[in-house]
């Protein structure tokens, strides 16, 4: 009977580990779903701060290793299931085209706004400023600015642009931004992951802690794609700043101070 003591004391502890780890995920999801974030002036959540992912998916969206100035990562694509990305035959030539110049013809490498959604995963903190009728997020790249109103307002007939033409919506705690009006010049990524100017987008923003984030973005276009397809990620909080930074990009300032030089020989460089 005491020979057996030890192992009816180890087995009924890792009985108890073993049960552990499977109550603990389902308590976190509860906690998570019982979470009440901090409220606005008007009664909406609050998702100001200053934020910023810790993932890679600005190298690219899709699983990947590490090559050059591409950090090894896991894909943020959730659907579909399997992680890739849904381009028809014929826009799949472009894309693999995009990753072999990606060095040079990537509109970040040239310091060009990033665009939607990729302003939100760039390598760079980002800050949300919101009021009862509007979100702003401010980016440290290249001095990028998202202005989202959440009461009705018109669209411009045939706008377009870089970052698009945004409207946001409150759906219970969750912030969702519908955005069109593009261009066709911004990547998705540093891999070549690309759009059409026919690119709809439709991001869902919700605070599930006091320092996270999630953030789930809906990509639409069937010029380039065969169906919808969505990524998801968190933001983190950060707690050792009140403020962004200025990020001039390098690139962006020798290009202007050609500009100036060209229109005014007089200037020196």
């Amino acid at each position: 009977m005491t020979t057996d003591r030890p192992k009816r004391l180890i087995a009924a502890a890792l009985v108890a580990a073993a049960l552990a780890l499977l109550v603990h995920p389902a308590s976190a999801q509860a906690q998570k779903r019982d979470y009440q974030p901090p409220r606005a002036p008007g009664g909406k959540p609050s998702l100001e701060g200053i934020w910023q992912v810790r993932n890679t998916a600005n190298d690219d969206l899709q699983d990947h290793a590490g090559s050059f100035r591409i950090a090894a990562g896991l894909g943020v694509v959730v659907d579909p299931a399997d992680g890739s990305i849904p381009y028809r035959a014929d826009a799949l030539a472009k894309r693999e085209k995009n990753r072999a110049s990606r060095e040079t013809d990537d509109p970040v490498a040239k310091c060009y706004i990033a665009g939607v959604p990729r302003t939100m995963y760039l390598p760079h903190p980002l800050q949300i400023f919101q009021t009862p009728e509007e979100v702003v997020i401010l980016s440290e790249y290249a001095h990028t600015t998202r202005w989202i109103p959440v009461v009705p307002l018109a669209r411009y007939d045939g706008y377009e642009s870089w970052i698009g033409d945004s409207r946001g919506a409150w759906q219970g705690d969750t912030l969702v931004i519908e955005t069109v009006g593009f261009n066709d010049a911004t990547w998705f990524d540093h891999s070549g992951n690309y759009h059409s100017d026919k690119l709809k987008v439709t991001e869902r923003l919700r605070r599930v802690a006091d320092d996270t984030l999630h953030y789930e973005a809906v990509i639409d276009d069937n010029q380039v794609f065969t169906r919808p397809w969505t990524i998801a990620m968190q933001l983190q909080l950060h707690k050792d700043r009140d403020r962004l930074l200025e990020n001039e990009c390098h690139l962006y300032a020798e290009d202007a101070g050609r500009s100036i030089v060209g229109a005014h020989p007089e200037v020196k460089p």
